[in-house]
């Protein structure tokens, strides 16, 4: 690495510790030509994640649509704000796992399967709007299928 002070091509690392809970590492450094001493930080450089539109748009994953898609499934159920930050995480987690563009498909199933796990009203809530229900058999289908799959 060049020193910032003098340009020399190469500087010593004199310490090395790991910051922000693993996520990255802070280096001290010294050049050895003129002595100046700098900092800097190693992180792990994310691809960025792209989500494909039904109609072929790409845009930018954004984890704050998952959150506020499932707090407003979530409204007035026993589902707290960190647990549904935990559960769009997951799901961002997974996604990074099968490439770096995804479909909106994925993403919604990825979503449904978690919140079938966590509250069944929240769960129909979010389907209903993601599977875009008309009417009602809609909603018993889906009740049926959530029925079949939860153990008793």
């Amino acid at each position: 690495m060049h020193c910032a002070a003098c340009g020399h091509d190469d500087t010593k690392v004199i310490d090395s510790r790991v910051t922000d809970e693993g996520a990255a590492i802070r280096r001290r450094r010294e050049c050895p030509s003129c002595g100046a001493r700098v900092t800097t930080y190693e992180r792990v450089e994310e691809a960025p994640l792209v989500v494909v539109k039904s109609h072929g748009a790409r845009q930018p994953f954004d984890r704050s649509k998952i959150v506020s898609g499932v707090l407003a499934a979530a409204k007035g159920r026993p589902v707290d704000d960190a647990t549904v930050e935990t559960l769009a995480e997951e799901v961002e987690d997974d996604m990074r796992l099968v490439g770096p563009e995804v479909s909106t498909a994925q993403v919604g199933l990825a979503v449904l399967n978690r919140l079938r796990a966590l509250d069944d009203v929240a769960y129909l809530r979010f389907a209903s709007v993601y599977k875009n229900f008309d009417a009602a058999e809609d909603f018993q289908r889906e009740l049926t299928l959530l029925e079949k799959s939860t153990p008793t």
